[in-house]
């Protein structure tokens, strides 16, 4: 399927500066991402790029760019659902707070709400996307709710998961180390992911664009992160051994950070990781 069209259902960190490079870099392509919250879709159709809700650097000249060419930001969820060809879906899975899995599982109730609308409103066949991370076995959940809920229309299933830094969000989406794309293995899910392929290779090297199942690309995020979680806690470690001994811990990590089995990134101690992503995804991971 040649992608001509392409909804995202979330406005927030991951899916605005990923729909602004997308349009940017396919003209061809009709990005619409929606979003609920009204106040948040005003800021991004301000008339002054510079007032978006995010600041990334270079995000600004992105959207003033490609915004009302090809790039529209709207309340108009339904619209955009039925007009679409490929629907991503990026919206917040925090930690759930009740039940099975309280302080630890994802809770996933943002993303059954999406997939029972995209159900709801779908004429066509679709491609869902999933953008936000999420716990593996998650696209078997969303293809019966489409299944079961829809109106006849066929429907594929893909992970897409991001690998964005804040601060070089929009490098990191520029210039990506890889592109994971992983869907399932009859014709029609190949069909699927060679569309999205075909979406990323207008700007990103093939060799770039790895393709796996799903359930793969699904857990490598949540293992991604876990990795690099893992680096700072050791780092950590090793800087409070620093102290004890009289050793210098910016002597160590340069020391061992040449070495390119290791590296030198993430290898910076300092105060432990924050953010609103490690802690979570790996509390996630641990639960599963």
């Amino acid at each position: 399927m040649k992608i001509t069209t392409i909804c995202c259902i979330g406005a927030g960190y991951v899916g605005g500066p990923t729909m602004a490079v997308i349009a940017q870099k396919c003209p061809h392509i009709k990005v619409t991402v929606v979003d609920l919250n009204e106040e948040r879709i005003k800021r991004w159709n301000d008339a002054d790029v510079e007032n978006i809700p995010i600041y990334e650097p270079g995000l600004s000249a992105i959207v003033g760019e490609a915004r009302g060419r090809n790039l529209f930001f709207s309340t108009a969820v339904d619209q955009a659902i039925e007009e679409a060809q490929l629907i991503f879906i990026s919206v917040n899975t925090p930690t759930k707070t009740y039940g099975s899995g309280k302080g630890m599982a994802a809770d996933l109730k943002y993303i059954e709400l999406c997939a029972r609308q995209i159900a709801r409103v779908s004429k066509t066949d679709k491609i869902v996307v999933e953008k936000s991370t999420l716990p593996v076995r998650t696209a078997e959940a969303i293809k019966n709710i489409l299944d079961n809920t829809g109106n006849g229309v066929q429907f594929q299933i893909l992970s897409n998961p991001e690998f964005l830094a804040e601060g070089t969000a929009v490098q990191d989406l520029l210039s990506p180390d890889r592109v994971l794309i992983g869907g399932n293995t009859t014709v029609e899910g190949k069909e699927a992911i060679e569309s999205l392929v075909e979406v990323y290779a207008n700007w990103v090297p093939r060799e770039r664009i790895l393709t796996t199942n799903v359930w793969s690309s699904e857990l490598s995020k949540l293992t991604a992160n876990a990795f690099l979680a893992q680096r700072v806690s050791s780092v950590n470690a090793m800087s409070e051994l620093c102290e004890k001994t009289g050793a210098d811990v910016t002597e160590v990590t340069r020391a061992i950070g040449m070495d390119s089995r290791i590296g030198s990134k993430f290898l910076k101690a300092s105060v432990g990781f924050g953010g609103s992503c490690f802690q979570k995804d790996i509390l996630n991971l641990v639960y599963i």
